[in-house]
């Protein structure tokens, strides 16, 4: 533990005091780390008087977030905390926040100098582990909800190209606390639950188990879509394709978690995932001409953006994730740049394919990032404790992804056609209920994020 400075006053709480963190990264003055403070630095930041936020606002939901890394505007805990501090952008306006951040964890700290000045502007305590943020350093529960964000930071990538974030070794020590405090509240957790299919079923069994609310995954989903529309609950979808960047295991999550976003509202709801699938290098190509549902819906694609014919043909590292679902859907996950992240589908009585895309953002460091609808969510369900939408899809996109990995190793050896992994484990069914949660009117304006002081 680090020892504070004699006339320093430690708390119950034991949070880092201004001197450690000061200690932990000397490049910040004193000045710099106090910054924007209280019901002024709102005022300053929001636009909202301090008197209006002091008379007039009602209880908000305390939270506690529990984050990887904070070391850059760009790190996922930037777009998504600063969000929920300073409000987002919702329906083509600024929405003043709705919850309250009353805890900060973070694990790489030393690295993490923009988490350590913003927690100082907000006067916002940075705990030594995640059970003291979510006990706020008591013996029991004290916050109203969770939000964990470990997607940035140092940390190893397996032999299969998965990397291993602590996603589930934050998300245990919360659970630890509901247990032994008797009582749960909502859990966001970004991305995938974790790289691990077992660590994941874990995470979603305790949800269950505790009867507490949990949501995550990628943020791409709700994004601004062209055309602004939204399948309708019981679609009858016969196959369906998603274009994007694929390069990585976090990459290919949004898209894997687009396609779910979408073929979870076909006929009769969500039977499953009955097989997984992984193929590399050329002979993408010729998994994509042997199976003309892909390769129509594709073709649709690159006609629907004008592009050469040969197009995606030309990518340098193409890949496809082939899931197959208990019902006998169809679908796929084809590398391809250019179209941003393309939803294909054939849907029956249709004659031509139905194309949703989700294109550009005025980003990455602009005031506004795509994550402003995944707070948005995030604080809906902090403030209803509902589910903004099955947590059954979060597991299904993580366990795809993991299973995607997985297919082209066994024992240690690469093959470039991975194995069909059948995968009788994930046959979770629900029927959707949810309706449009994607962001629609203007968009926002591409200025710096306002935060008060220097970075």
């Amino acid at each position: 533990m680090t020892k504070k400075p004699n006339n320093i006053t430690a708390s119950a709480a034991d949070p880092f005091s201004i001197h450690e963190i000061m200690e932990l990264n000397p490049l910040f003055s004193r000045r710099e780390m106090l910054g924007i403070t209280g019901m002024a630095g709102i005022a300053a930041l929001t636009g909202i008087s301090s008197d209006a936020v002091a008379g007039t606002a009602p209880k908000r939901p305390r939270i506690a977030c529990l984050v990887s890394y904070w070391g850059a505007p760009r790190s996922h805990a930037d777009w998504i905390i600063t969000k929920l501090l300073d409000g987002y952008w919702w329906d083509g306006a600024h929405t003043p926040s709705r919850v309250e951040v009353v805890a900060i964890y973070i694990h790489q700290l030393p690295d993490s100098g923009l988490g350590q000045k913003i927690a100082k502007s907000k006067n916002i305590p940075i705990f030594k582990t995640a059970t003291e943020a979510v006990t706020l350093g008591g013996k029991e529960l004290a916050v109203d909800g969770v939000v964990i964000v470990a997607e940035h930071g140092e940390y190893p990538t397996n032999l299969k190209g998965q990397w291993m974030l602590p996603r589930w070794w934050i998300y245990q020590q919360v659970v630890r606390v509901f247990e032994q405090s008797k009582r749960s509240v909502p859990i966001f957790n970004d991305k995938h639950l974790s790289y691990n299919w077992d660590e994941a079923k874990w995470m979603f069994d305790k949800s269950r188990e505790l009867d507490f609310p949990l949501t995550g995954g990628s943020s791409i989903p709700t994004y601004y879509r062209t055309p602004e529309v939204e399948l309708d609950i019981d679609t009858h979808i016969k196959t369906s394709i998603v274009v994007g960047d694929t390069a990585d295991e976090g990459a290919l999550f949004h898209c894997v978690d687009v396609l779910q976003a979408f073929v979870e509202r076909r006929k009769d709801g969500e039977t499953g995932v009955r097989s997984v699938q992984c193929i590399r290098g050329p002979e993408t190509w010729k998994w994509v001409e042997s199976n003309p549902w892909a390769g129509k819906l594709l073709e649709s694609v690159r006609i629907k953006f004008d592009l050469k014919p040969g197009h995606f043909q030309e990518s340098k590292s193409p890949n496809v994730c082939i899931v197959e679902y208990n019902d006998g859907t169809k679908a796929a996950v084809i590398s391809g740049h250019g179209v941003g992240w393309t939803y294909a589908a054939e849907i029956q009585g249709h004659k031509d394919p139905t194309i949703i895309s989700i294109l550009g953002w005025p980003g990455p460091f602009a005031q506004y990032h795509a994550s402003n609808s995944q707070p948005h969510w995030i604080t809906e369900m902090m403030v209803t404790k509902k589910e903004p939408f099955n947590a059954e899809r979060l597991l299904l996109s993580t366990g795809i992804v993991s299973y995607n990995m997985d297919s082209n190793w066994e024992n240690g050896r690469y093959s470039a056609v991975g194995r069909r992994i059948e995968t009788p484990f994930m046959n979770m069914t629900y029927r959707s209920a949810r309706g449009a949660q994607f962001s629609k009117g203007t968009r926002p304006p591409n200025t710096p994020y306002i935060r008060g002081f220097d970075i």
